[in-house]
């Protein structure tokens, strides 16, 4: 019997191994549902008892978590500690918006030049997709619709760069700035002129992997942060404006 528990132990192991490098490489993403427990296990072609405990491994390390009667799921663990903190810091010190930026500019630009070496047919078509989503959005009234594409669209271009740690940072980042990057758009999508440039920036990014120019590539994305950058400072400073007119009036009213 002892050979035969470690036969099961060794197979437990590698699924454990093959769920967990499927969590890193984002083809599991937070939230995912496994499949059902009998359809997974023919698909990785265990036991379903070698499956069981292969996701109790996971379990055990927070990467997946169970819900008595409706399935086992993925965790955000691994974005989690970095959201939620950085969240509060930069609504409390507006200052390191210009720092996060300056990071993003960094990370995108790296991010943008890898897919354009290392992006494979699967990739280049998830990314064709992606724009061809975001063409549509940017042509309807839908602004939340618009926020999600976007968001979606620089994430595929992460997980593009095949760096297990730019497509998680990637998705971290975004999600610290999602409610910025909902009041910029809502900015632009206000200015049909500006809102025109901001599409033509992604097709720029979007063209230059196609065509495999990792420096073109990064080139556009730079500029594109650079775009983000300029017009969360207008916003800041219509907002601005538009809180002091409000101040005014208040103390001409009184």
């Amino acid at each position: 019997m002892l050979p035969r528990r470690t036969t099961v132990t060794r197979i437990s192991d590698a699924v454990a191994a093959e769920l967990e490098k499927r969590i890193l490489e984002g083809s599991l993403r937070p939230g995912d549902r496994l499949p059902a427990e009998r359809e997974l296990a023919v698909e990785m072609g265990v036991s379903r008892p070698s499956l069981r405990e292969a996701i109790q491994k996971l379990v055990s390390k927070d990467l997946l978590t169970t819900r008595h009667g409706g399935g086992t799921f993925v965790t955000d663990r691994l974005e989690a500690p970095f959201v939620g903190p950085w969240q509060e810091m930069l609504e409390g010190h507006p200052m390191l918006q210009s720092d996060l930026l300056e990071f993003r500019r960094m990370l995108e630009a790296q991010a943008a030049s890898l897919a354009a070496e290392r992006a494979t047919d699967a990739d280049i078509e998830r990314l064709d997709a992606a724009v061809a989503a975001l063409d549509a959005v940017y042509a309807s009234n839908d602004l939340t619709a618009c926020i999600d594409t976007d968001v979606a669209f620089h994430q595929a271009i992460a997980e593009a760069a095949h760096n297990v740690f730019i497509g998680h940072l990637t998705s971290s980042l975004l999600r610290v700035i999602h409610s910025y990057i909902s009041r910029n758009l809502e900015h632009l999508y206000a200015r049909p002129q500006r809102w025109g440039q901001l599409q033509a920036q992604h097709h720029a990014i979007w063209q230059a992997i196609r065509e495999r120019k990792p420096e073109a590539a990064a080139s556009a994305a730079r500029k594109h942060i650079d775009f983000v950058r300029q017009s969360m400072a207008d916003t800041a400073k219509e907002e601005e404006r538009r809180h002091s007119a409000l101040r005014r009036l208040g103390d001409s009213a009184s």
